[in-house]
């Protein structure tokens, strides 16, 4: 399967501290990869690494075969690689559709068509009856479905999710887990950060684990979880990973 981003040898350190330490890895298109471990484990660090958000110590990122190193985080996504936050931090004095239009400029032009395609990007996710509403008003979930949105307007080949389901309820994340499959069915390949198994074991061909800014795991769900040094890494808490989809 043809891959659609790779890193090699990613090492970033900050001071003293070491985030990420010679991580290797590929995400293949149309595939959605997990990437579990710890909090403090450098999920986020990586993220940042292969969005141009930080720039490596060491290592290289390819997207699409081209090299990404170095370019700033607008042009990688107007190449098709776009980003969520873990801390939602929508503009909170725009409507909710003038937010998903920010993301749009990223690559369309013209604001009748901008603004065409920022609401079919609300209908997608969920939020079209809210467009006219202040994003200071959206409820956690929405507010998560709206940084998603901000990103899928940019129309990502590949998009990097940090933690969309952080703080929502069962029923939430099971809403969120079925618009991520709908993402990859519209041909989007997704590299997912996510501490909720239940979402790591339904959405995941394979996983990767981080702990101390080292990958200790990689292979499907089931291998992974079963690894004793993922459990080890994660205190022993077997239970963490009986979760079912």
């Amino acid at each position: 399967m043809n891959r659609i981003l790779e890193a090699n040898g990613l090492t970033k350190s900050f001071g003293g501290l070491r985030a990420i330490h010679d991580v290797d890895l590929h995400v293949c298109c149309g595939e959605i990869l997990g990437l579990i471990g710890p909090n403090g484990a450098g999920k986020t660090t990586l993220f940042s690494l292969l969005s141009g958000f930080l720039f490596p110590d060491q290592g290289e990122v390819f997207f699409r075969k081209e090299k990404i190193n170095g370019l700033k985080p607008h042009d990688i996504c107007k190449r098709g690689l776009a980003r969520t936050f873990q801390i939602v931090q929508p503009f909170a004095g725009l409507t909710v559709l003038e937010n998903v239009m920010a993301g749009g400029y990223n690559t369309l032009t013209g604001r009748a068509r901008v603004m065409d395609w920022s609401r079919g990007i609300l209908q997608e996710v969920g939020l079209f009856k809210k467009m006219g509403l202040p994003a200071a008003s959206l409820t956690l979930c929405e507010r998560k479905k709206l940084e998603l949105a901000r990103a899928l307007a940019t129309c990502p080949s590949l998009i990097l999710l940090d933690e969309v389901m952080a703080g929502l309820n069962p029923t939430e994340v099971g809403e969120m887990i079925e618009l991520i499959e709908k993402i990859r069915e519209k041909g989007i390949t997704v590299l997912l950060i996510e501490h909720v198994m239940k979402a790591i074991m339904k959405l995941s061909e394979r996983v990767i684990v981080l702990h101390h800014g080292n990958k200790i795991s990689e292979g499907t769900p089931e291998r992974v979880t079963a690894d004793p040094a993922v459990v080890r890494a994660y205190l022993g808490a077997e239970d963490e990973f009986s979760a079912n989809p």
